[in-house]
């Protein structure tokens, strides 16, 4: 430690050796567990609306293309406020967006729990992706850069972890509330068991906000504002709780960066100032964050870019398209199963699901009522717990670069191959294997490309460019959700031709990416 204190005495240390020298520990340890409840609300706001509509078809009389909108209208409000959520983080401050963030998102979860109809859900729920949207991408960008090079991997795959183990969490709360017959009035407000499962879906929002009240502002992001003081005093920070050491004993005293330093500026106490220098600053600082995007329209940067992002589309719109569908098809295949119809096929499945607006009221009721049985969410929690357990095998690999840079393609290969074996799926149990591989390993994949973004990109463009990313998906989300009601309606082999072609151009994709994982953050 002393010959450390001595390298560092009158020489600046760059952001890597700066985190390097705080190791992992404590503060680490406890960062990762505030990041879990903004990664479970990322994923009950994307996935909880495919629980609750067997379930809730009946109450809000919802046919195959409401189920299709109510899909796709939370990633419709990520769409929209990704360029804004990504000018705030990258100019603002990581920490605002994630306090701020997960408190709105959880009011209007709420306020879509106490809807009466379609119209009403889907207005709350556009409104919960628009706020969701900032913090989860702030979120990835933020544990990256309190993360050194030799555990910036395996904190990518950290997120996967999470999320996957959030969709495991999905399901078996499903199971222990959705079957529960719960109705009751307040007023001329009636509520049923799905507004109540909505209702406890707001709280990982709700505590994620509360949670980073007590964490500092990214060292990386501070010291690319020119702010380096607050950057040190983070550092040190970190150092203290990791090290068992007192903040003065942390060896880097100075810090270098690309960026100036501006902290006698920064830190200055700020004098009352009149309407208009306010107006002016916050038109000077807008035009610093337009500048500050101004690479990503140039080389090398901006071809990079469009790669990942048509990669991303096609990927996302394959993944979401059954992932969202996948609890409406094991709930038809059950109810066949109670029914005593054998035929449990994907054709069979969708061609029931493209005409259940045909159905009389009656044949619809019972259907709901058999969608309220507990044995429907089970192959839901099978498909996610391998999600899990896939994850958990596949951590340990990240370790090899060699794999680490060809998981992507290998894997996107793969599932080109799965998509269309669902066609062939004639049996619930043969359905949920391949669905399980797939989703594992299309979840592997997404994973892996915000970890390639969160390397290849400057800090100063890096969560902007990772809301992009992540837009892209989302409007492969929505536009998979609306078009696959659309090929259902057309004949069976459609919706599975589609998801071929996608898969296949995805690949092409990911051929042309070059990765390296070991390269230092910008």
């Amino acid at each position: 430690m002393a010959d450390s204190k001595k390298d560092f005495e009158h020489t600046a240390a760059d952001f890597e050796t700066a985190i390097a020298e705080c190791g992992f520990g404590l503060f680490n340890i406890l960062m990762l567990f505030c990041a879990l409840p903004c990664l479970m609300a990322m994923v009950f706001s994307a996935s909880a609306m495919s629980y609750v509509m067997p379930t809730a078809e009946c109450d809000l009389k919802l046919t195959p293309l409401d189920k299709g909108l109510l899909n796709a209208v939370t990633f419709a409000g990520m769409i929209i406020s990704a360029i804004p959520w990504g000018f705030i983080a990258d100019t603002m401050g990581r920490r605002v967006v994630l306090i701020w963030g997960g408190w709105i998102d959880g009011l209007f979860v709420l306020c879509a729990a106490l809807c009466q109809d379609s119209t009403q859900l889907m207005v709350f729920k556009f409104l919960d992706g628009l706020i969701i949207c900032g913090p989860f991408a702030v979120l990835v960008s933020y544990l990256a850069e309190f993360h050194g090079k030799k555990h910036r991997p395996y904190i990518m795959l950290f997120v996967g972890l999470c999320v996957s183990a959030s969709a495991t969490f999905v399901p078996i709360l499903a199971y222990l509330l959705l079957p529960v017959h719960i109705f009751f009035s307040v007023g001329k407000m009636n509520f049923h068991t799905w507004q109540i499962f909505l209702m406890v879906t707001a709280l990982p929002s709700l505590t994620s906000g509360l949670l980073h009240i007590f964490l500092p502002e990214s060292p990386k992001f501070l010291m690319a504002q020119g702010n380096y003081n607050k950057a040190l005093e983070s550092l040190q920070r970190i150092y203290a709780m990791n090290k068992r050491q007192k903040r003065e004993t942390y060896p880097v005293k100075h810090l270098t960066d690309a960026t100036p330093d501006r902290s006698d500026v920064l830190d200055r106490p700020r004098q009352p100032t009149s309407r208009w220098e306010r107006f002016s600053r916050a038109k000077l600082k807008f035009w610093e964050g337009v500048g500050q995007l101004k690479p990503m329209f140039s080389s090398p940067y901006l071809c990079i870019s469009l790669q990942v992002y048509c990669l991303h589309f096609c990927q996302i719109m394959c993944v979401n398209s059954v992932r969202l569908w996948l609890p409406q098809f094991f709930a038809t295949m059950h109810t066949f199963e109670l029914q005593g119809i054998n035929d449990t096929s994907m054709c069979n499945v969708l061609e029931h699901n493209s005409q259940v607006r045909s159905m009389d009221s009656a044949s619809m009721q019972r259907e709901c009522d058999l969608h309220q049985n507990p044995g429907i969410y089970t192959d839901n929690i099978i498909v996610a717990a391998v999600g899990v357990v896939g994850f958990v095998i596949i951590f340990p690999l990240m370790r090899i670069p060699l794999v680490a840079n060809h998981i992507l393609k290998v894997f996107l290969f793969i599932c080109v191959f799965l998509a269309g074996s669902l066609y062939f799926a004639k049996t619930s149990l043969v359905t949920m294997i391949i669905a399980a591989v797939y989703l594992t390993m299309m979840g592997v994949c997404a994973t892996t490309i915000i970890g390639i973004s969160v390397i290849m990109f400057p800090t100063l463009m890096r969560t902007m460019v990772i809301l992009l990313i992540m837009t892209f998906g989302r409007l492969g989300s929505v536009a998979g959700n609306i078009l696959l009601p659309v090929f259902m309606q057309i004949n069976c082999p459609a919706p599975f031709l589609w998801l071929v072609a996608l898969m296949s151009i995805a690949f092409i994709f990911s051929v042309f990416l070059k990765v390296d994982i070991e390269q230092s953050l910008a």
